[in-house]
């Protein structure tokens, strides 16, 4: 049971009560003991074990009703009764402790009703159906999500499999990740008793894998604890340090960052814009890498500025007063009110500096927002509270919530693709190492949020699934890209996709790919389409090509279907325009007594005029056939050459000639030289080509050093 990892008689390192949050007073577990024991349990009030729980969730919810913790609460202290955690603590005093953190985070009655019997069903003869017929459904699915939780063994022979379990357990109910990284806080708050090296063990688990886990869904409040009660096991020494220097600093006559915080309360002030301005102490992590980056710090390192409003628009009202006042530090603005990060994040980053070179970093935002910047997923509040058609039909009870962050919707689909556990296991680790997200926008206005370095790959990945197979490239703020490019923030991506459902990813796109999602479609797809066996030693394998139309051969090349005020001249199309009637044409003399006939927009025309060559009188005589010359830019993929030809045949065209410049950037031109029966079959014959998937332009020829005669 989760009990054996706790000792309250001699607790692991915690924080400093000056660096502690507002609302996170710890608990008096031998106090809290006796009340469990000695509590009133009666119907008419609340027992007094869980007059905190009760006292912190009114916090949030001044109507609530509370019937369901009193129920709840007298169902665990009876069934755990008896048991006793290793301190020799009644056990009760556990899930009480994981209650209060979720109720002082903002956790809905539902969360707290199934944390405090998160333990019953796995420790007591308390039964799944007992739960569901006392509570309902609702809590009996986390009690059973929470249980499977507690049933992983965090062994490092195990990881693969059970951490895959891990997610599935959660389902689709963040709520269940809730309860068991408050469990984990609580228990790494009083891992003393454990022996060095288990407690080495778990602080590495939770390192690697429950922390990115609370940062991904949010939940800062949570992740900052574990981060320094993990930094406090794993890297004693440093962490001894650091908290020399806090002390050192709270000890310190001067306090600058009161001081910034007392002006910029005077500028809000004038302004009159109503807002809280509050010091933000940094925990002890965070001050590790500052003075990792800085060296020496200053008085105002050891803490931020949070300024909390009412309204968004104040956000923005304060930020433009702290830069009129003071001087801003521009490469630390950031806007995350505007583009919230991945997991639901909102808040005005900037620094101001004052004359005296003392700089103070400042978070801006309102009331909402901070409280979800602290509670992340545990502030969404009820998500299933109106369930929706998809969620009430889905197969085998599958829950649909609008409202999770989209990373976890993305780790729930690629951990279920995933066709083995290591392979699960290597993707998550790589996935929880990166610890920055960027957002990039689709044309239709959403956003898909992507790992820092991600490319057009991950993006198609990230919008279409495994028909992402079909994407043949991308448009990056308007212009082509391929689907190599890699992203930044901000930027719009248009994906394009190939109409051949049977297309699927090169190999090379592996070297692109940065998130799960894709790296495991592509791999997968690739091991169920295996590449051709290469050619025996010596022998040369050569691509297929499209056999010639036999007619094709035949045609000899006719006169131009133009006439010139040249007696006896030959006249001939200019291969670096190819005009066909019924283009405005105009024609020049050159060597060999001939004259070449030009679309009057090619450049050609021009440099002709500048050395001084005589335009002489051209028109079309009144015949069908015509030659022409076409380029189809296309993105390079199996069978290409053999699409286009087929498409032109189809149109009734002879290819008189065709060249395949070598590809670059995964990009290939194509220039095809075509008879046409008529010249009124050119616009159906470009579409035709720009409809076979690969091709995203066709034009007419325009090559000016052709014209040199």
């Amino acid at each position: 049971m989760s009990a054996e990892a706790t000792n309250p008689a001699t607790p692991g390192p915690v924080t400093p009560g000056a660096q502690r949050r507002r609302g996170r007073a710890r608990l008096d577990l031998r106090r809290l003991g006796r009340a469990a024991l000695l509590g009133s349990t009666t119907r008419d009030r609340l027992p007094d074990a869980i007059g905190h729980v009760a006292e912190a969730h009114r916090a949030h919810y001044p109507d609530a009703d509370l019937e369901p913790l009193r129920r709840a609460y007298v169902l665990a202290e009876s069934s755990h009764r008896g048991q006793m955690r290793k301190s020799g603590e009644p056990y009760i005093t556990h899930p009480l402790a994981v209650t209060l953190i979720l109720a002082q985070l903002g956790a809905e009655i539902t969360t707290l009703t199934a944390s405090l019997l998160h333990d019953t069903v796995e420790d007591t003869e308390v039964t799944l159906d007992q739960v569901r017929a006392e509570f309902g459904d609702d809590v009996c699915y986390l009690v059973d999500g929470v249980t499977k939780l507690e049933k992983v063994d965090y062994g490092a022979a195990a990881e693969p499999e059970t951490f895959r379990k891990m997610l599935v357990a959660t389902g689709n109910d963040v709520r269940v990740m809730s309860i068991k990284l408050a469990d984990r806080l609580h228990n790494m708050r009083t891992l003393g008793v454990m022996r060095p090296e288990k407690q080495v063990r778990i602080a590495k688990v939770t390192r690697d894998v429950l922390i990115p886990l609370a940062e991904r869904l949010g939940v800062q409040a949570l992740k900052t604890e574990l981060e320094d009660l993990v930094f406090a096991i794993l890297h004693p020494e440093e962490y001894a340090e650091v908290k020399a220097m806090i002390t050192a600093n709270a000890e310190a006559e001067a306090d600058s960052l009161g001081d910034i915080a007392g002006e910029v309360r005077g500028v809000l002030r004038e302004a009159g814009i109503a807002a809280e301005v509050l010091i933000r102490p940094r925990h002890f992590v965070s001050v590790h890498r500052v003075h990792r980056k800085r060296g020496e710090l200053r008085a105002s390192d050891y803490g931020r500025l949070l300024v909390l409003v009412t309204e968004d628009a104040d956000c923005y009202g304060v930020l433009g007063e702290l830069h009129t006042c003071f001087t801003p530090v521009v490469s630390e603005f950031k806007d995350f009110i505007a583009v919230p990060k991945f997991n639901l994040y909102q808040s005005l980053h900037t620094a101001v500096a004052r004359p005296d070179g003392e700089v103070a970093e400042v978070l801006i935002r309102t009331h909402q927002m901070h409280q979800v910047a602290e509670a992340g997923v545990v502030a969404l509040r009820h998500p299933y509270a109106s369930p929706t058609e998809e969620s009430a039909e889905g197969a085998d009870d599958e829950r649909v919530d609008p409202t999770r962050p989209g990373w976890l919707s993305r780790l729930l689909d690629w951990q279920r693709a995933a066709p083995d556990s290591d392979t699960f296991w290597s993707t998550l680790r790589e996935d929880l190492a990166q610890d920055r997200e960027i957002a990039v926008f689709r044309p239709d206005g959403g956003t898909l949020g992507l790992p820092a370095g991600a490319s057009c790959v991950d993006a198609a990945y990230a919008q279409y699934g495994e028909d992402a197979h079909a994407c043949i490239g991308a448009r990056v703020n308007g212009r082509l890209a391929t689907l190599s490019t890699v992203l930044r923030d901000g930027d719009t991506v248009q994906l394009l996709m190939g109409q051949d459902t049977a297309s699927g990813p090169s190999r090379d796109w592996l070297d692109h790919a940065r998130t799960p999602a894709a790296r495991i479609a592509i791999r997968r797809w690739l091991s169920t389409h295996p590449a051709p066996a290469p050619a025996p030693s010596g022998q040369t394998r050569k691509a297929p090509v499209a056999a010639p139309r036999p007619e094709a051969a035949e045609i000899p090349r006719p006169a131009a279907n133009a006439v010139v005020d040249r007696e006896g001249a030959s006249v001939r199309l200019a291969g670096c325009c190819t005009p066909v009637p019924p283009d405005a044409i105009t024609a020049f003399a050159v060597r060999g007594g001939a004259v070449t006939v030009h679309r009057v927009e090619c450049p050609s025309v021009e440099r002709m005029k500048e050395v001084g060559r005589a335009e002489v009188g051209v028109r079309w005589v009144d015949t069908a056939e015509c030659r022409v010359t076409l380029t189809a830019e296309s993105f390079g993929r199996a069978h290409l050459l053999a699409d286009l030809t087929e498409a032109i045949a189809l149109e009734g065209v002879a290819i008189i000639s065709a060249t395949v410049e070598p590809p670059t950037q995964q990009r290939v031109r194509h220039t095809y030289t075509l008879q046409l029966p008529d010249a009124g079959h050119l616009p159906g014959l470009m579409r035709a080509m720009r409809a076979v998937p690969g091709v995203y332009d066709v034009s007419r020829a325009q090559h000016p050093a052709a014209a040199a005669h």
